[in-house]
């Protein structure tokens, strides 16, 4: 179990490091609000729900 604990967290962790390099905040948050502010405000919730609880399980909380 912890094994898989581990592999998930490297994954995570490679994931993460990969859209660091290859998505620019700036240009992401302008297509953003582009498509409506209202948009935004619902991807920017769903993206801070989703990290809350990916965050979660990985403490166990």
């Amino acid at each position: 179990m912890y094994k898989t604990m581990k592999n998930i967290r490297v994954y995570f962790m490679t994931l993460l490091i990969l859209l660091t390099f290859t998505l620019s905040s700036c240009e992401v948050v302008g297509d953003i609000f582009k498509a409506g502010m209202w948009t935004a405000l619902i991807i920017i919730v769903i993206v801070v729900l989703i990290i809350v609880w990916i965050f979660r399980r990985f403490t166990g909380r």
